[in-house]
């Protein structure tokens, strides 16, 4: 039994190319015209280089005489810088309890203040417990201070709301 054909990647090249004529550049970067695909090949051979379908799309299809392990390694290249620069977006958790007092209130906002720098999103928990659901407004009341003190850094992407025991308040970056 034979093994399926390997998907190829890449542009069409040297004997790939189907169309009849193709509209040359050759390796200096002069424009050919059109030309035959044999006379094309000819060319590729000559410069012992292959010829590469630039623009497929094209009534002729662009080809041009390059050496196409150069091109594909530059277009790793150009990828793996691509993705080396992007920057995922987490989203940090800062949990909070309705009777937290004003010194850990304040290191919990400067952990708030680095996420944001860091570009993160933040999600501000609250738990109640016990007693202290009787107590819902005071939870939105410190969210609501929370949201006071990072609006000049920060946007409310969620607003603050209750689940179970929990009320959140997601927070992105400005």
């Amino acid at each position: 039994m034979k093994a399926p054909p390997v998907a190829k990647t890449g542009p069409n090249s040297n004997r790939d190319i189907r169309s009849p004529q193709v509209q040359l550049i050759d390796a200096d970067g002069q424009n050919r015209g059109v030309v035959t695909i044999q006379q094309a090949l000819a060319l590729a051979e000559e410069a012992q280089l292959d010829l590469v379908e630039i623009v497929p799309t094209a009534k002729p299809p662009v080809c041009k005489i390059l050496d196409l392990g150069k091109l594909k390694y530059e277009q790793q290249k150009k990828a793996a810088a691509a993705r080396k620069n992007q920057k995922t977006v987490e989203i940090k958790e800062i949990k909070m309890r309705p009777g937290i007092d004003t010194h850990d209130y304040d290191t919990k906002m400067k952990a708030i203040n680095r996420f944001f720098e860091e570009g993160d999103k933040v999600k501000v928990t609250l738990r109640f417990r016990g007693r202290e659901m009787a107590h819902q407004e005071l939870g939105l009341k410190l969210l609501e201070k929370v949201k006071v003190d990072t609006v000049a850094i920060a946007k409310v992407e969620a607003e603050p709301k209750l689940e179970g025991r929990q009320m959140m308040m997601v927070l992105a970056p400005k």
